[in-house]
């Protein structure tokens, strides 16, 4: 019953390869995608696309070498969602005086950030305070040499008051929890109100 069984089963082998020849002339074509068709745009691209395009960008403005202090002040009160790439990655460091400016922008734009909190419009409010955390720690370093020796304590204890508020901050409008959003957003601001004050 063995070699039975194995001689079924070798012949149905031998049946297959003999059926498994293809003829190569009735075979069907293979289908290539044409280059013309919608090319599906590559991570690459996008990078490259949106690097050269700042890149661009941040020719036409003229920030060169040359512009004036005029143009500086200027700058200044634009920072913002609009500059965030320009300023994250394209720029170098700010000067102190820079930094100050940037920090009492960044305070003046807290205080105009109630309505959002108070209309809960979360998605917002994490935006903005994510994008102002992205270099508020820098500012508050590069700030602390326009201080005098007096001052230098009280500043660095609030500037880390500052930092673990808006974290905090951060953290309960992420889960949102109304009351702990509104306190940690009050102590944020009267720290900024410190700092600013600080500078004058």
């Amino acid at each position: 019953m063995n070699s039975s069984s194995f001689s079924k089963a070798t012949s149905l082998l031998q049946a297959h390869n003999i059926t498994n020849n293809h003829n190569p002339k009735t075979s069907l074509p293979e289908i290539k995608p044409k280059a013309t068709q919608n090319p599906i745009p590559s991570r690459r691209n996008f990078v490259t696309t949106l690097i050269s395009t700042s890149l661009a960008l941040v020719g036409l403005h003229g920030d060169g070498i040359g512009s004036t202090s005029g143009a500086g002040v200027a700058l200044a009160e634009s920072w913002g969602t609009r500059s965030f790439l320009k300023e994250r990655f394209f720029e170098p460091e700010l000067s102190a005086e820079d930094a100050v400016a940037r920090i009492k922008q960044t305070a003046e734009g807290m205080h105009s950030l109630r309505e959002m909190v108070d209309r809960m419009a979360w998605r917002y409010v994490i935006f903005y305070i994510r994008l102002k955390q992205a270099y508020l720690s820098q500012d508050l370093k590069t700030a602390f040499s326009t201080l005098p020796e007096v001052r230098r304590r009280e500043y660095v204890n609030t500037a880390n008051d500052l930092i673990d508020n808006m974290a905090e901050f951060d953290y309960y409008v992420r889960t949102p929890k109304v009351y702990e959003s509104y306190l940690y957003y009050e102590k944020a601001l009267k720290n900024l109100d410190d700092i600013v004050a600080m500078f004058a």
